[in-house]
């Protein structure tokens, strides 16, 4: 059997406001393969951006186990896996957090890979950084965006 591969994987979120439209960027690369991933939404915050792109990168992979690099600028998504905050989160049923209905899905395609998180400075010239950044502004400035629901029930 052959080992799984080793993916590395950039994410980006961006809002115009927070909470205004927003947009995540993601590219995901292993071997010579390299994707690019992004898509905007019409009321958002900057957080939820940062996880998603973090959650759709990783639903994107097809081989179970692999080992992926996640490079994300976003404090928030970073430290709450690597300092095991969302464990404590999922054991409270996420009350009183935010994006909980994002956690919970993050949590089901986290356990499918062993994965490791790499913090890194924002508009750093990091290239795979400053793509990610790049797609995400653009997919918040579409002229069509989606509807961020979970962020729209959390607000009612």
């Amino acid at each position: 059997m052959s080992n799984p591969p080793k993916i590395t994987i950039y994410t980006d979120g961006a809002a115009r406001g927070n909470p205004g439209p927003g947009g995540y960027g993601i590219v995901l690369m292993s071997g010579q393969y390299r994707k690019e991933l992004s898509e905007g939404y019409e009321l958002t915050t900057n957080n939820r951006m940062e996880l998603l792109a973090v959650i759709v990168g990783l639903e994107a992979l097809r081989v179970p186990n692999s080992e992926v690099t996640i490079y994300s600028d976003s404090k928030y998504v970073v430290d709450a896996v690597e300092k095991g905050w969302v464990w404590a989160w999922l054991k409270k049923r996420f009350k009183g957090k935010k994006n909980a209905d994002l956690w919970t899905r993050f949590l089901d395609v986290y356990k499918k890979h062993q994965i490791k998180f790499v913090w890194v400075k924002g508009h750093a010239n990091i290239p795979g950084n400053e793509r990610c950044d790049q797609l995400a502004v653009e997919a918040s400035q579409q002229a069509t965006l989606k509807k961020d629901v979970g962020y729209l029930q959390s607000q009612d």
